[in-house]
């Protein structure tokens, strides 16, 4: 099977999202790359995770052109290869409707960050897409839709700020394979979830600190992190 090993880790991520409540039915997908063949495999589109094998799984190239599987691919896949020619580091993409998060989408407003579980993981809010316009929709949605997400990181760090909120839409998140991009769609409904409680029971309060910010984000992904165990050699 082709890249058997790359199905399987993108098949766990897209069940991981079962599993952690935030899809529903056929929602949402998760793909992951192999760099050196420029081949992404992805969700197939429609189909209940609950019926899903590696089998299923559709592999692409960067072009979209499906390259081995029966099933369509997600109708998501534009987007997802438009991140993966943006943004260099990546190795996996993660899509939702969680509820929070995809909230604050449909509000078309950043999630600010109120505290450290946030500056953990996101190093600044997490930022919203301007919305798309008429002839954007009625073209090429999704590749514009991609197009939209890159636009909002030509002055931000991907690799820093590890999602974002399409306007009106949902969140897409991302990492360093697709057990990462799963784990940050994770780690986004939580945070979002929690500052929608924090403004409502304080609806003045104020962004963390610049230097807290700073501290949390360092500590676990800075040049000198030091939360964790030392990596062996």
């Amino acid at each position: 099977m082709l890249l058997e090993s790359l199905r399987k880790e993108v098949l766990e991520a897209n069940l991981e999202l079962v599993r952690r409540g935030l899809v529903l039915y056929t929602f949402g997908n998760v793909s992951g790359i192999d760099r050196d063949r420029g081949l992404v495999a992805i969700k197939p589109s429609g189909v209940p995770y609950e019926e899903m094998t590696c089998e299923h799984i559709v592999i692409s190239d960067l072009q979209g052109k499906i390259v081995d599987g029966d099933l369509r691919p997600s109708s998501d896949l534009p987007t997802h290869l438009e991140l993966y020619k943006a943004f260099s580091n990546i190795g996996g993409v993660a899509h939702t409707h969680s509820e929070y998060a995809t909230s604050w989408a449909q509000a078309e407003t950043p999630i600010p960050c109120l505290g450290t579980t946030h500056a953990d993981y996101f190093h600044g809010p997490v930022p919203v897409t301007q919305p798309l316009s008429a002839s954007q929709i009625q073209g090429d949605y999704e590749l514009e839709t991609g197009v939209a997400i890159c636009r909002v990181f030509q002055k931000l760090d991907p690799d820093a700020i590890p999602a974002v909120l399409v306007a009106g839409h949902a969140p897409f998140c991302w990492g360093k394979n697709a057990a990462e991009a799963a784990h940050n769609a994770v780690i986004l409904e939580y945070i979002a979830r929690m500052a929608s409680h924090t403004l409502l029971i304080n609806g003045q309060v104020q962004p963390l600190a610049r230097e807290l910010h700073d501290k949390h984000f360092l500590r676990k992904h800075g040049v000198h992190a030091y939360y964790g165990q030392a990596k062996k050699s």
